[in-house]
């Protein structure tokens, strides 16, 4: 269903508010809050990174597990405002619509915890998970990364740092509307930047805001870790499913980065989610949105499945 003149002038004016990340973190927190209550968790869990470092993680077990396979989530936010509360539900209906277990990670936000952080943090969990199996059994091709926005981010630039590092192997990501470059004003190469940057809830003014924060020094804008868009060499990465947003600054980008994947061989598709905006992921199943993502998500678990590859 098509966007009509009333609710995109309703989405124009509360895309124009300015709001302290501060407020958006208690905003979060208060919808969010005691969601977790009726949900299928583990949430007195942590993983050891570094052998000192212990990062909190939510478990989300489906009512009925069909595949063996974990999901290892990385929560969007702009990097300073997500949580894995704010997410909960998101991550239990991932979880039931999957058939899988989901482990949502609570990284450390920026700008108190500005890059590499993040990444550092959900790198030594994928590390834990995939090695040494710190949480419950499961192989290492079982490990699928998954994340949306800055968290769709995150995972890219995980499955570059473990290409790079050689220590293991994503062989599966999934990126919903992710945040993989380093320019987001008026003179991005992107045109969706400049279309939807003002009037669709996430603007152009509010991204560069994000990366300022998120950035611990300018020059952490032109690592491949931090806009993984920019990487000279996306060889060796992930069987990739990227989900983009029409009415979205970040949808041109996001697309751009499936075919840059493509281009250096490795296997990427890209759908395009029509009259959908930024953030639509966290919605309720009852949204088409989101039904017609899941069916997206569903097709590429099957067609990448171990043994599958090998027929596409």
């Amino acid at each position: 269903m098509a966007i009509n003149k009333y609710m995109k002038a309703a989405l124009k004016a509360i895309s124009y508010a300015d709001i302290n990340y501060k407020i958006e973190r208690d905003v979060k927190e208060l919808t969010g809050k005691n969601p977790m209550n009726d949900l299928r968790i583990d949430l007195e869990r942590t993983v050891k990174i570094n052998d000192e470092k212990a990062v909190p993680v939510v478990i989300y077990y489906p009512l009925t597990v069909t595949s063996n396979e974990v999901i290892l989530f990385f929560h969007g936010g702009g990097w300073v405002s997500g949580t894995v509360e704010s997410y909960a539900r998101t991550c239990d209906l991932l979880g039931e619509m999957t058939g899988r277990r989901v482990v949502s990670v609570e990284y450390a936000l920026a700008p108190e915890h500005p890059f590499p952080y993040a990444v550092e943090e959900c790198y030594g969990v994928a590390e834990e998970l995939i090695l040494r199996n710190s949480l419950f059994e499961a192989k290492p091709s079982d490990i699928i990364l998954a994340g949306d926005s800055a968290g769709g981010n995150i995972a890219a630039a995980v499955s570059l740092l473990a290409r790079d590092r050689g220590e293991f192997r994503i062989n599966r990501q999934i990126l919903i509307y992710p945040a993989v470059n380093n320019d987001h004003t008026e003179n991005s190469q992107f045109e969706s930047v400049r279309t939807n940057g003002t009037d669709y809830l996430l603007t152009s003014k509010r991204l560069c805001e994000y990366l300022d924060m998120y950035a611990s020094d300018p020059l952490d804008k032109y690592n491949p870790y931090f806009a993984p868009y920019i990487a000279k060499d996306l060889s060796d990465q992930p069987d990739t499913l990227i989900i983009t947003a029409e009415f979205d600054p970040l949808r041109d980008e996001g697309e751009a980065y499936g075919e840059k994947l493509q281009k250096f061989g490795n296997y990427a598709e890209v759908h395009r989610i029509h009259d959908a905006l930024h953030g639509f992921f966290s919605l309720p199943f009852r949204y088409s949105h989101v039904r017609q993502a899941y069916k997206i998500i569903n097709k590429f678990l099957k067609t990448t499945q171990k043994g599958a590859a090998d027929e596409r």
